[in-house]
């Protein structure tokens, strides 16, 4: 595991969880300069995704091992934490468990799916050759090059960025990461004093993902945006500018 400090040290802290198949790098790199002006980031890569030549394990132990760290380094206690995607799982957890306390979780445009092992262990099946074969080839990885541009609006550099994730990473820890966050389990109708839940919702995403939302927690604060799957990560500025500023507005509510 990697936890790598930045930005302000004096600043609230937030911690960074990337996606499916990410380091922290490829996933917030658009945005992490500006988000460091403003906060003490705490940027995690999972194990797996850290450079050491590790594997993935599980999507709990890894949340075990997140939760020492705050433990270790901020009194288990911290101002909020950022989930981008599969992320926002990690959040879930850290709110659900309540070892450590989080005055704000932020889940960024997720799906919250859970599935049980036959179902989970199909689709990892089915979705992690996908994942892990559409940069086996030239012709392959132009082909998604122009699928990424034309579908979140990335521009080459961002969208060869990613496609990297797929290359460096192994197969195995994808697969054990994609697979077990299938088979990790929210309550419904989730409540922490003095804790707050808020939602990027990405409407293109569909209105299913919203209801989920609302079932998994109690009140959340559900901020929509025309965009696809978390592409204010990957579309610029125009889809940057606004989650940034509702992110600051999350940081900032009373709990």
């Amino acid at each position: 595991m990697q936890f790598d400090e930045m930005g302000q040290s004096t600043g609230k802290v937030l911690f960074l969880l990337p996606g499916t198949a990410c380091d922290y790098q490829t996933n917030f790199g658009s945005v992490l300069d500006a988000m460091a002006e403003k906060y003490h980031l705490v940027c995690v890569n999972y194990d797996g995704f850290d450079g050491s030549g590790s594997i993935f394990p599980d999507m709990l132990t890894v949340t075990k091992k997140i939760e020492r760290y705050i433990k270790e380094n901020f009194g288990g206690k911290i101002d909020g934490a950022l989930g981008s995607s599969l992320g926002s799982s990690f959040v879930g957890q850290l709110i659900q468990r309540q070892n450590v306390h989080l005055d704000h979780g932020i889940f960024g445009s997720p799906d919250l799916d859970q599935n049980g092992r036959f179902s989970a262990w199909l689709q990892s099946k089915l979705v992690v050759p996908l994942l892990t074969g559409f940069t086996k080839s030239d012709k392959k990885k132009a082909k998604t090059r122009e699928k990424l541009k034309g579908f979140f609006e990335m521009d080459d550099e961002t969208a060869d960025r990613f496609m990297a994730c797929f290359e460096k990473f192994s197969p195995e820890s994808i697969k054990n990461e994609y697979y077990t966050d299938l088979l990790t389990r929210l309550d419904n109708d989730i409540h922490v004093d003095h804790t707050k839940a808020h939602f990027i919702y990405a409407n293109k995403m569909g209105e299913k993902y919203l209801k989920r939302y609302k079932k998994y927690f109690r009140d959340p604060e559900i901020r929509e945006f025309n965009m696809q799957h978390e592409q204010w990560l990957f579309g610029g500025e125009k889809y940057a500018a606004p989650v940034l500023k509702a992110i600051d507005e999350f940081m900032a509510t009373p709990v």
